[in-house]
C-alpha cells in the first residue's frame, strides 16, 4: 500500500510539474510573439514610407507654406488633396497601430516624428477645418493625436545626428580592434 501512495504522489508531481512547465512554455511563446509581431510592424511601417506614391505625396506636400485653411487648400490642384489624403491615412494608422500598443511610440517617433511634424503644419487646418465642414470631428483624429503625443516628447528627443554623434567614432573602434 505505501508504495502505491508513493507512486501517486511522484506521479502527481510530475503532472504539477508539467502544468507549470506548459504555462511557462505559454507565457514565453506569447512574449516572443509579442517581439515578432513588434518587428514585423516596424519592417512594414518603414516598407510603406518607401512606397511611390507616399514619397510623392511627402514632396509635394513640402512645397505647401505652413498654416493653409482648407479653402486655400481646395484652391490648389486636386494632386494636393490626394496627397494629403495619402499621408493622413499612413498617419493615421501609424497613430492607431501605436494607442494600441500595436506598434511601439518610439519606433514611430524615430521613423517618422520629424517628418510628421512637417506635414502636420502644412495640412493642420486642412484637416480641422474639414472637421468643421463635414460636420465630422473624428476626421484625421489619430493623425492628430499622434502629432500631439510626438510634440510632448520631442524635447526629450535628440535629432539622431546629434544624439548617435559617436556611433561613428565608436564603430571605427571596433572595427579597429578587430583587425
Amino acid at each position: 500500500m505505501y508504495e502505491l501512495t508513493t507512486y501517486v504522489a511522484i506521479a502527481e508531481i510530475i503532472a504539477a510539474a508539467a502544468i507549470v512547465g506548459g504555462a511557462i512554455f505559454g507565457v514565453i511563446q506569447v512574449i516572443e510573439f509579442r517581439k515578432q509581431r513588434s518587428a514585423q510592424v516596424a519592417a512594414d511601417l518603414c516598407r510603406a514610407f518607401t512606397e511611390p506614391e507616399f514619397a510623392k505625396a511627402v514632396v509635394l506636400l513640402s512645397s505647401l507654406p505652413d498654416g493653409l485653411s482648407l479653402k486655400e487648400f481646395k484652391a490648389r490642384d486636386s494632386s494636393y488633396q490626394v496627397a494629403a489624403q495619402i499621408v493622413g491615412m499612413m498617419f493615421e494608422t501609424m497613430g492607431i497601430l501605436v494607442q494600441k500598443k500595436i506598434a511601439s511610440f518610439l519606433v514611430v517617433q524615430e521613423l517618422a516624428g520629424g517628418l510628421l511634424l512637417m506635414l502636420w503644419r502644412k495640412i493642420e487646418y486642412q484637416i480641422k477645418d474639414t472637421r468643421i465642414e463635414q460636420n465630422n470631428p473624428r476626421f484625421g483624429e489619430w493623425v492628430q493625436w499622434l502629432v500631439e503625443r510626438i510634440e510632448e516628447r520631442e524635447d526629450e528627443k535628440e535629432p539622431a545626428f546629434i544624439e548617435y554623434a559617436g556611433s561613428k567614432k565608436h564603430h571605427e573602434e571596433s572595427n579597429s580592434t578587430e583587425a
